[in-house]
């Protein structure tokens, strides 16, 4: 996807889309033109004001009305399921919504709290802000989760009151048709909601005619992204790639970290930004840890033939799958021992890959230093501490980590010093559910104001502030000479 390009008239332009489970491009769509994206975000700019006029209540309550067309949507469901050849994940990824617009209003209710004017550093001047929202944002969504992650920054944008148009990935078109049938179904919502569909050039398109934009997806692209933004002259919120490393100390219970680290380095087939890429073991439990990590990896089942059993769905882009072979190959050819796994596997058109444990790794090894993006699972012990936080901030990335100890107040002590926007304690992954505590991307993570917390709202804002002097009497010219 190229994002720094001149845009062409995209005039009747079709894209072909691949099933994850049958590996056939079963699924077309028509591009959106530059000339539908120039006349959908004029649309919306006429849409906003009104939009934005509402409390925030009304808005929550035209997105809580949109919500229950969206849960009792057995089309969307179901092609959110061809996307991704999961049943599971993409049932709680439409049943968020609803729990996602509650969590929103809270934080909106007390940004949008009438303050009284505060006092200046000046005796007679006291002040007050406004929040101003920008009047249309864009956001451009991945495949991995294409409707969550959407949600994320789509419910925060229309709460705070802008008009919104979303790109998600020409990889998992099938969900959009029916969403915007959803839409419709809220007209009000419908007038400062929009989808537009594509590739690289669409997003490109997108850039340019938008006041703000979300973006997820991987650095290389990323940077292309924030270039435009930067000739476009606006703000780019960008969520990349991670590589996320756990530290497991001596103290810590090596049966209850391979279960926690197993979850989150398997969870959606690996297929998430915050999965766990790198083991730091400590040498006195390393061979405890690798062998009930290996016997719980060997337990996981897929989810094929019947999408409704096992643990883990397929790739859901087929060239993902390229990657994380060349990625088990390139550590076996300096090395490397294959535990569990290893192989991709075709089962009726589709590619699976079952959890992948890997010895006898070092930051030579490309499993350790790009990110894989699959169930695989690199183990490398270490003897001191102090090595094994170098070791995990030895990375380009800096998205999150984790550290499993024997305590919390030992766990803290090490989680201070790792480069990452968010780490968990005594667990993985605990930003896959928890979305209150606000972070920065560190590295080449992102970039931009934090997406979680406060400011996941409040990056949609332009802050104004309003002076007012109430001296009884104004400075006049003799007052600002050069006496």
């Amino acid at each position: 996807m190229d994002y720094n390009m001149t845009t062409q008239d995209l005039q009747g332009r079709t894209m072909q889309a691949r099933n994850p489970r049958t590996g056939e491009m079963d699924y077309s769509f028509e591009v959106t033109n530059n000339n539908e994206i120039t006349e959908i975000v004029s649309d919306l700019r006429s849409s906003q004001k009104a939009w934005s006029e509402k409390t925030i209540d009304q808005r929550a309550e035209t997105l809580n009305v949109w919500a229950k067309a969206v849960s009792s949507n057995e089309a969307l469901l179901e092609a959110l399921v061809q996307d991704t050849g999961r049943y599971f994940i993409a049932t709680a990824e439409i049943a968020r919504l609803t729990t996602m617009i509650g969590d929103w209003l809270t934080i909106g209710q007390e940004i949008f709290k009438d303050h009284p004017g505060i006092q200046s550093s000046a005796p007679t001047v006291t002040y007050q802000h406004q929040y101003k929202p920008f009047e249309v944002v864009g956001i451009i969504g991945p495949w991995n989760f294409p409707f969550l992650i959407t949600l994320i920054d789509l419910i925060p944008a229309l709460m705070a009151g802008s008009a919104v148009v979303v790109k998600p990935s020409e990889i998992t078109p099938r969900f959009i048709q029916p969403l915007q049938e959803t839409l419709k179904q809220v007209p009000e919502l419908n007038g400062v909601c929009r989808f537009i569909q594509g590739d690289g050039e669409t997003g490109q398109s997108l850039i340019n005619n938008v006041d703000a934009l979300c973006f997820t997806g991987s650095v290389k692209t990323g940077k292309l992204v924030y270039k435009s933004g930067a000739e476009n002259f606006i703000p780019i919120y960008a969520e990349l790639g991670g590589k996320d490393p756990v530290i497991i100390t001596e103290n810590a219970d090596p049966k209850e970290s391979a279960k926690i680290v197993l979850r989150a380095s398997v969870q959606a087939t690996g297929q998430a930004c915050q999965s766990i890429e790198r083991v730091y073991v400590h040498e006195s439990v390393s061979d405890n840890f690798k062998t009930e990590l290996v016997q719980l990896a060997k337990a996981v089942k897929i989810n094929y033939p019947n999408i409704r059993e096992g643990h883990i769905g397929p790739l859901i882009f087929d060239k993902q799958a390229d990657i994380i072979e060349s990625h088990i190959t390139d550590a076996k050819d300096k090395g490397a021992v294959i535990l569990s796994g290893g192989e991709i596997e075709n089962h009726g058109g589709g590619k699976w890959i079952l959890p992948t444990v890997i010895g006898n790794v070092d930051h030579s090894m490309l499993v350790m230093m790009e990110e894989t993006f699959g169930p695989v699972i690199p183990v490398m012990t270490y003897s001191d501490v102090n090595e094994a936080i170098r070791l995990a901030n030895d990375t380009k990335y800096g998205l999150s980590a984790a550290v499993l100890a024997g305590d919390n107040k030992e766990a803290e002590a090490i989680a201070q010093h790792i480069d990452a926007g968010a780490v968990s304690i005594q667990d993985c992954g605990i930003t896959t559910y928890v979305f209150d505590g606000e972070k920065n991307w560190f590295k080449e993570s992102g970039i931009g104001a934090s997406r979680m917390g406060e400011m996941g709202m409040l990056r949609f804002f332009r802050k104004k502030v309003l002076y007012t002097q109430s001296a009884s009497e104004n400075y006049g010219i003799d007052a600002m000479g050069e006496r």
